[in-house]
């Protein structure tokens, strides 16, 4: 069962539109796929809660009497999002069920910088060598300055770079639905679509 983190200490930077989106992309592929958060006020299930339920499922965590959260039975792919602020115990917890990390980084000077040092802490971490690491550029604009930047910082990062995904309204309106690019006509995403194959052929190799 994979387990893909989604995860950046610094907020803002595009979490959950890439959590959300993985997630409904495994589902459309027929895969029984959870949808889970790291943080205790389990964010995601405000998401899921708004999702139509005639649509390819997504599940969120299973919690017990004892409040232990598990991926529900028979799940085949755990996608995870996680909070701000992820460091110390939460990291280690997170790279201790992780098969892969990715991290999401949009096109600003306080985002590459919080990143910058996330990076180099997940790589001195001692399960490092046990997971697969790479970036997603998030909310670019092709063709402006910071989008330049950008790909400069990530061109000598030296971690895989799987893209970069356009600034548009679509995962706004798609998201306050429950919705993911997935789940509407291919016609009004085509321009996103094709952003996110380098993303599933690296997370399903």
């Amino acid at each position: 069962m994979p387990v893909i983190v989604v995860a950046n200490p610094k907020g803002g930077v595009g979490k959950s539109t890439l959590a959300t989106n993985l997630a409904g992309a495994f589902a459309r592929q027929g895969h029984a796929v959870m949808l889970g958060d790291v943080d205790r006020q389990q964010s995601s299930r405000h998401w899921l809660a708004l999702r139509p339920p005639q649509l390819p499922p997504i599940r969120g965590w299973e919690v017990d009497a004892q409040e232990i959260a598990r991926p529900p039975k028979g799940t085949t792919h755990v996608v995870l999002d996680t909070p701000a602020g992820l460091h110390g115990k939460r990291l280690d917890a997170v790279l201790k069920v992780a098969d892969r990390l990715l991290i999401p980084l949009q096109p600003s000077l306080f985002d590459i910088q919080a990143t910058h040092a996330f990076v180099a802490e997940v790589r001195a971490h001692k399960r490092a060598d046990r997971v697969q690491f790479a970036v997603v550029g998030m909310r670019v604009r092709e063709g402006t300055i910071a989008g330049e930047q950008l790909h400069r910082y990530l061109n000598a990062l030296g971690l895989p770079v799987l893209g970069y995904l356009r600034d548009t309204q679509n995962y706004v309106q798609l998201a306050a639905r429950g919705l993911t690019l997935w789940d509407v006509a291919p016609s009004r995403v085509e321009r996103d679509l094709p952003q996110w194959q380098p993303l599933l052929d690296w997370v399903a190799a």
